[in-house]
């Protein structure tokens, strides 16, 4: 039978690591997979992580089944953070989930099991989410996110929710948009939010690098100012990013109602699939974040490595701005834009050409990890791009 089944494409990043890892030349550059990098090109556990970790090792006395729920601590320790100190505790209730993957795919099926037939969503946009609306049988209707000139599209977002019926879904990305780096201004969410209230659609919002664009705070406008104006929503989280554990896979789903019968339905709906999904999710490294949170020292900690991550990200941004126009590219637009990624205008002509001529890597669709930039190599990166887009 297995014979019946149809090739799948590989997956183009890892295909550019491997490319990346075999290219012998010493200044090259990667700009392709989707991490922080210091300005000597480490990906470094964060020390308030590190310090968790081993006060983990020290009193942890049991690795015994959680449930399908995760570490609730971890789930309620977020909740400040991520909804805001004042937010009503009776409206909202989550579960832990293996990444912002985990937390989408919650999202999704659970709006499934609601009643939800049809989801809208911007392009271009993190692979996973239409991969996962996908699977779960969704009809996905998109619109384009992001204007010719590096701004958001709100017009089109309005175009599309005025097409929306009530009992559609609506997936916008919180901040730091993966992969154009293009939010919406705290302008355009309070234009946005009373419009979802509007058009009766629940909206799901996935924020997955709080604390990368302007800080915890700013970052968190567009949710908090939907769930204020909305009855009720799904989220998405992730720790992946913001505490620096790609690969323990930490991440959050929320429910968010005015109604409590229904907050329980959607937990229990949440936690069904998770038990048949993954049975529970991964607790080392939630764990971690609990530890952090609970503690006021190892917060300071953890908020100061990432305000130190965000200002280096700012700096390249700035520097990347400063260029203006390079060949063919208008790089100003990247230092209004947030997080790690933004999208060049590049063909695939000319990123291969990059690639060969100048060891710069990137993604086919011309979205830059803009953390692979220093002050190294920065000036290079910039004197290959004018070569290829003359």
């Amino acid at each position: 039978m297995l014979e019946n089944l149809a090739p799948q494409p590989a997956d183009a990043l890892l295909a550019l690591i491997k490319l990346h890892n075999a290219d012998p030349r010493a200044d090259k550059i990667d700009l392709g997979v989707g991490v922080y990098r210091t300005s000597d090109g480490a990906t470094p556990v964060f020390a308030a992580i590190k310090a968790a970790e081993k006060r983990l090792l020290d009193t942890q006395d049991s690795k015994a089944y959680l449930g399908p729920e995760g570490d609730m601590g971890f789930v309620h320790a977020l909740i400040p953070y991520v909804f805001g100190a004042d937010f009503d505790r009776a409206r909202v209730e989550g579960m832990q989930a293996p990444g912002g993957t985990g937390a989408v795919r919650l999202a999704v099926e659970v709006a499934k099991r609601a009643g939800i037939k049809r989801l809208w969503m911007g392009t271009p946009s993190w692979p996973n989410h239409a991969q996962i609306v996908n699977a779960i049988g969704l009809e996905l209707k998109t619109f384009p996110h992001m204007t010719a000139d590096g701004a958001a599209d709100l017009d089109a977002l309005k175009a599309a929710l005025a097409q929306a019926e009530p009992g559609d879904a609506v997936l916008l990305h919180g901040c730091c948009h993966n992969p154009t780096g293009v939010d919406y201004t705290d302008a355009q969410w309070d234009a946005i939010a009373p419009l979802l209230k509007a058009q009766g659609v629940l909206p799901i919002l996935d924020l997955a690098y709080q604390g990368l664009g302007s800080g915890m705070e700013a970052d968190a406008y567009g949710l908090r100012k939907v769930l204020a104006t909305v009855p009720e929503a799904l989220v998405a989280y992730s720790c992946d990013k913001n505490f620096g554990l790609y690969r323990d896979r930490v991440g959050a789903f929320y429910a968010v109602t005015s109604d409590a019968e229904a907050l329980a339905k959607a937990m229990s709906n949440g936690a069904t699939i998770a038990r048949a999904s993954w049975s529970m999710p991964p607790d080392h490294g939630a764990a971690a974040v609990r530890l952090v949170l609970a503690d006021a020292e190892l917060t300071k900690l953890w908020l100061a490595e990432l305000d130190e991550m965000r200002d280096r990200m700012r700096w390249v941004r700035d520097r990347l701005a400063a260029a203006q126009q390079v060949g063919t590219v208008n790089m100003a637009p990247l230092g209004t834009q947030n997080g790690l990624f933004s999208m060049l205008p590049l063909n695939g002509e000319q990123i291969l050409a990059i690639r060969e001529k100048h060891g710069v890597y990137m993604a086919g669709s011309g979205r830059i990890n803009i953390a692979g930039l220093t002050n190294g190599n920065i000036e290079k990166f910039i004197e290959a791009l004018g070569d290829v887009a003359a």
